[in-house]
């Protein structure tokens, strides 16, 4: 798939993300000029941002994405009552942003999405259990895979923001097999490489004191099952013990049972050199490895690392 268009969900309103995306575009590694740039928010809030993080460039004002230029950063103006107080304000204008998006990239297949970080909270109401789930449900397609990517090791949780209790219940051999497939087929089309993938199990050490535990149940017949599919697969490997040196260099992708199983020790070994993937929506989305942050908005001081690395892997594709 060829990306000609990249349209920007700016997200929350008091956010790092504008910041450390004028970080990127005033930078030296700023390599997007086959793309036409278009945020998706409001102008009036835009231009503070811009002003205050010394982009002196204008904004190309558009109404369809067949007026954007390259070389300028292209804006769709999402109008909002910037000055409502009302609870209700930070949802309207997220989900403004979204469905403008959506109606964009339903029409056009050579149109890239990227989202700033979003507080679920202001936003999904605990309807979703992430913006992953969101865009999944607006697009339907099923069994969404989270891909947390770095070109020399990713991750994808089987669950994803799904509290631990309810992390066992929902961890079975059809749904590994499929999310698995999904990753193998990513890497394939977009990556240009057969992945060489390591499963975790579930409990410590894969041991558990019951008769049988999820890895005899669903992680160990969802492995074979890959491996029959000639894909190159290995586990279930101990989670303790998996992220050192001599295990990661062997594998491309690690997909651990749930979240922090395996974004924890991702973020520990490269920070915020990682992007979010979507995999499994009927275009590419991203967004960067962080959240809104609100405590260090306009302090300057923000990591843009993985912006860097999303604006990349778009300049690839």
């Amino acid at each position: 798939m060829n990306i000609n268009y990249l349209l920007i969900v700016t997200s929350e309103p008091r956010s790092v993300f504008m910041e450390i995306f004028f970080k990127y575009i005033k930078s030296k590694k700023n390599k997007l000029s086959s793309k036409k740039i278009i945020l998706i928010g409001n102008k009036k809030i835009l231009q503070e941002e811009a002003k205050y993080n010394n982009y002196k460039s204008n904004f190309n004002e558009i109404l369809n994405i067949e007026n954007a230029i390259k070389n300028k950063i292209n804006l769709i103006d999402i109008k909002i009552n910037i000055k409502n107080k009302k609870k209700n304000y930070i949802k309207e204008y997220i989900s403004r942003s979204f469905k403008k998006s959506l109606s964009i990239l339903r029409k056009n297949k050579d149109v890239g999405l990227l989202n700033g970080p979003i507080n679920k909270k202001s936003f999904l109401n605990k309807k979703y259990l992430g913006v992953t789930e969101y865009l999944a449900k607006q697009t339907n397609s099923r069994n969404p895979v989270m891909l947390i990517y770095n070109k020399n090791l990713s991750v994808s949780p089987i669950t994803t923001h799904l509290p631990i209790k309810y992390v066992s219940k929902n961890i079975n051999r059809k749904i590994i097999v499929a999310n698995i497939k999904r990753i193998n087929e990513f890497y394939k089309n977009y990556i240009k490489k057969k992945p060489k993938i390591a499963v975790l199990g579930l409990n410590p050490h894969c041991e558990t004191i019951e008769k049988k535990g999820e890895e005899s149940k669903e992680i160990i017949p969802a492995i074979k099952i890959l491996k029959k599919k000639k894909l190159y697969i290995t586990g279930p490997h101990s989670a303790d013990t998996f992220f050192i040196k001599k295990n990661i260099q062997k594998y491309d992708v690690v997909v651990g049972m749930y979240h922090d199983q395996v974004l924890t020790p991702l973020k520990t070994l490269f920070n915020f050199n990682a992007i979010n993937i979507t995999v499994g929506l009927p275009f590419i989305r991203i967004s960067p490895d962080h959240g809104p942050n609100v405590g260090m908005y306009k302090k300057k001081k923000s990591d843009p690392s993985s912006i860097y690395c999303a604006m990349e892997f778009f300049n690839k594709i």
